[in-house]
């Protein structure tokens, strides 16, 4: 595939990087669209998006930096090589850090969360489905060996360098299954978003299609790094799946709408 998506002289865009800034902004836009829809203020979900991305960006890397500060003093000049560096220990660091950020921007504005993560469902998952053609292209987050004839086959060796890629071999395009599925979850709420019952019910929607998707793609990653538990019946990401699934079906509860407001969406 194809780890460098442009060469300019000496200067390198890798692809990973640039499917996944491509996916936060085409998040950022489509969010201004569903937040109308929504009944949430635009301005208030573009600052919400841009803080949260800055937060996950500038906290995941401070804790890999501080993780790997031995190594990255002995070299300072790996710490340029951070942004090539896909894993989902650290993705699932970033989210967490940039969801503490965004709610904290809420409560401090008075936004409506159950409404605000509606608007929030769609943009995510169009973002998620473009970063996951990152690392397609990337080889980040590369599958199991295969024979099926649509398989991949990476053979440059940035791939391997920057992720471990194995060469040579046929592996699952579980990238491609992944951005399918997130493609697919976020036309199904997109079509959804003005129908839905009640606030909150898209972002758990959302949750739960997540969690879904990643716990079955999780069977057809590369299990290196991923962690074991149960004796290898489950990894890391797929526990994390099922915590997804549990919050999206919290969400989708029933709720009680205001007095006078009988089957209108609730928006807290």
């Amino acid at each position: 595939m194809h780890p460098v998506l442009f060469k300019f002289g000496a200067l390198q865009i890798p692809s990973y990087g640039a499917l996944a800034a491509a996916g936060v902004l085409v998040a950022l836009l489509l969010a201004q669209r569903t937040a109308r829809s929504a009944g949430v203020n635009p301005a208030h979900i573009w600052n919400v998006c841009v803080l949260a991305l800055f937060s996950a960006l500038v906290g995941s890397r401070i804790l890999l930096a501080a993780l790997n500060w031995r190594v990255l003093k002995a070299h300072p000049v790996w710490i340029l090589g951070l942004a090539t560096i896909h894993s989902p220990w650290l993705a699932g660091e970033g989210i967490l850090i940039g969801a503490g950020a965004a709610f904290a921007y809420m409560r401090w504005q008075h936004m409506p969360p159950m409404a605000t993560m509606d608007a929030l469902a769609a943009p995510f998952t169009v973002g998620l489905a473009l970063e996951q053609v990152g690392a397609l292209l990337a080889g980040a987050g590369y599958g199991t060996d295969t024979s099926v004839r649509w398989a991949v086959v990476y053979t440059n060796p940035l791939a391997q360098r920057w992720s471990g890629t194995p060469l040579g071999i046929p592996l699952h395009p579980v990238q491609a299954y992944a951005a399918l599925a997130y493609a697919t979850l976020a036309i199904l709420l997109l079509i959804w978003l003005p129908m839905r019952r009640q606030a909150g019910d898209l972002a758990g929607a959302a949750l739960m299609g997540m969690g879904i998707s990643v716990y079955i793609t999780e069977f057809w990653r590369d299990p290196e790094g991923r962690g074991q538990l149960l004796q290898g019946a489950l990894d890391g990401p797929q526990v994390g799946a099922i915590v997804l699934v549990l919050l999206g079906a919290w969400l989708l509860r029933e709720r009680t709408a205001p007095p006078g407001r009988k089957g209108a969406i609730v928006h807290e």
